[in-house]
């Protein structure tokens, strides 16, 4: 089956001998995870879209693939419309699409290991109300008729060493623990995969582009844990590392352990990180289930000393990297002898000369012209375009080091620039300064803050279809919560010092060109002379050039080009003694004061 309405239609024969009018098809791992293993990407396997979030439901006569404002322009490239209806979210909701699309009596299968308790909750009280039913699958439909399905990764586990963790694994699970007696659970589901990483101090290579290893874990108010991972994974190293405190059991026997040993004992379970599954086989044991926020959520986010220095380690030889780059664009560009391919290829290439280089920390993002403004486009051979003059380039990218995880963005013009990419380029980078700049007090939520960015293109009657922050993990997870910065799709937690958190505000013109500026920057204590309360601001980490050929200065007020000034003159001072020759010579030019 190499051809999307094959692949439909095979799906829509095993439903039928599985007794279901129809089927949801997320794109999730039994972890809730965003970013998956080869596994696990049913929904790619089915339709051909290759985001990092969207879900599909198919029915006996009709099918949907629901997607955000991120891909309106990319499911379309992707998914043959004849197949599916594309649904934008959160205009709509598989809960509503099916409830308007069923008939009476019909049963929509979907995976309790790829669904949250909650999803289930709504969406069977959609369904009731049509008279349909929601029915549990112990066999994903996917699986059955995916013949050639890549099996899970058995790539061996690797310590997290502490020069980069900053705290032992024992005193991490030593402050789990104090939670749990504190709550008065017995013990608490750890599922989500960068979560028993940053507890257990491990990393793996199970998913691309994401140092995390497939595992489930229990953390019991004692001290002792659990580690659910496939044998296969667990050298003499981890052993010795993980300590007696630690079992080690096949990742396997994770849901009859759920059942069997928590019988009568009260287990924290994170509502938005378990599956379904999680709380059906605690509930069949007869565990009392305490439903709240996975623990070493928010420790993660707080990054602690080692962690802030490896971070800032790891941007000044990725910005050297993404500097050199941009150099190499400035006279390559011009040529129009370079693709897309091409330049994510040469960029991945200076990251690697520094040696340090584990992965990417997600697909580069390289966009040239129209394909620019597909907001997560990535590039394949059969959209590979030529980088051309008078065009913008759009690169997204970052690298996963052990002492850190990276993201920044840079929008280039290729020859001259036009008024209006100038001014659009303009009215974005005075979002991102905004928001640079911001001091806010503490308890601030980041969806007070995300007006900053886009204030400049409100007022020209602009905007942009994606949140303007996300978290950032520790050679963990390019996205990490829970802080995020947007007005929508979250943007509730309040922000505090030491979250490293995005700065990515940016514009689209469809058929044209994209534009995005992007940082990260880390959330510190400010001084205020006068404030009658702590205050807090952001301290910028990324380091690299932005484009002065773009910027308007028409547009900038006195205290934006001071800005921009001395962020470059910091970008000289971190990035510049890292490079020598014409590179060099190039940087002195390109962050040169306005």
């Amino acid at each position: 089956m190499s051809t999307a309405d094959e692949r439909l239609a095979a799906l829509r024969a095993q439903l039928a001998r599985q007794t279901l009018d129809g089927f949801v098809v997320p794109l999730t791992d039994e972890h809730m995870s965003e970013y998956v293993g080869s596994y696990a990407q049913r929904l790619a396997w089915l339709t051909g879209f290759g985001g990092s979030a969207g879900s599909a439901a198919v029915l006996a006569d009709r099918a949907v693939i629901f997607t955000d404002g991120r891909y309106t322009l990319q499911v379309r490239d992707q998914v043959d419309g004849t197949l599916y209806e594309y649904c934008d979210l959160p205009q709509t909701s598989p809960a509503r699409w099916l409830a308007e699309h069923v008939g009476t009596g019909a049963r929509i299968g979907y995976d309790p290991w790829l669904h949250t308790r909650a999803w289930v909750g709504d969406t069977q009280a959609a369904l009731v109300k049509k008279g349909a039913e929601l029915v549990a699958t112990p066999d994903n439909p996917i699986d059955a008729v995916w013949t050639d399905r890549p099996a899970p990764s058995l790539a061996p586990l690797v310590v997290h060493n502490m020069a980069h963790a900053g705290k032992t694994s024992a005193d991490k699970i030593a402050d789990i623990a104090a939670w749990l007696s504190e709550r008065g659970d017995d013990a608490v589901v750890l599922s989500a995969l960068d979560s028993i990483a940053w507890a257990f101090n491990i990393r793996g290579s199970d998913v691309a582009r994401t140092p995390v290893a497939l595992s489930y874990a229990v953390v019991r108010s004692d001290g002792s844990a659990e580690l659910f991972v496939a044998p296969e994974k667990v050298t003499d190293a981890v052993r010795a590392h993980l300590g007696n405190r630690v079992m080690l059991r096949p990742r396997a026997d994770f849901a009859a352990a759920l059942a069997q040993d928590y019988a009568g004992k009260t287990v924290a379970v994170d509502p938005e990180r378990a599956v379904a599954a999680i709380f059906a086989a605690l509930d069949d044991g007869g565990a009392s289930i305490d439903t709240v926020r996975d623990p070493v959520v928010l420790a993660k986010a707080i990054k602690n000393p080692a962690e802030i220095g490896g971070h800032k380690a790891a941007q000044a030889r990725d910005g050297a990297a993404l500097s050199r780059f941009l150099h190499w664009m400035s006279i390559e560009g011009p040529k129009g002898s370079q693709t897309e391919l091409s330049a994510a290829d040469r960029l991945r290439a200076f990251r690697e000369e520094g040696g340090l280089l584990v992965d990417l920390s997600f697909d580069t993002i390289s966009g040239a012209g129209p394909n620019g403004a597909i907001v997560h486009y990535r590039v394949e051979p059969e959209t590979d375009r030529r980088i051309a003059p008078d065009m913008l380039y759009l690169v997204d990218s970052g690298g996963q080091y052990r002492d850190g995880t990276t993201d920044v963005t840079r929008t280039i013009a290729i020859g001259t620039p036009s008024a209006d990419m100038r001014r659009h380029f303009t009215l974005v980078l005075k979002g991102h300064i905004a928001l640079a700049r911001a001091v806010f007090p503490q308890g601030t939520r980041g969806g007070q803050l995300d007006t900053l960015a886009r204030r400049a293109l409100w007022e020209q009657g602009l905007d942009y279809a994606h949140g303007t922050g996300h978290g950032v993990g520790s050679f963990l997870s390019v996205h990490e919560g829970p802080q995020r910065i947007a007005t929508f799709g979250g943007g509730d937690e309040p922000l505090r010092a030491g979250m490293i958190i995005s700065n990515e505000p940016g514009y689209y013109k469809t058929g044209a060109y994209g534009i995005r500026i992007e940082n990260l920057v880390l959330v510190v204590e400010k001084a205020v002379d006068g404030a009658e309360k702590p205050m807090l601001g952001f301290e910028t980490l990324t380091f690299a050039p932005i484009d002065r050929a773009l910027i308007d200065t028409a547009f900038l007020d006195p205290a934006e080009r001071a800005w921009i000034d001395a962020y470059h003159a910091r970008v000289l001072a971190v990035i510049g003694p890292q490079l020598d020759g014409e590179a060099k010579a190039w940087l002195d030019r390109a962050c040169a004061p306005l």
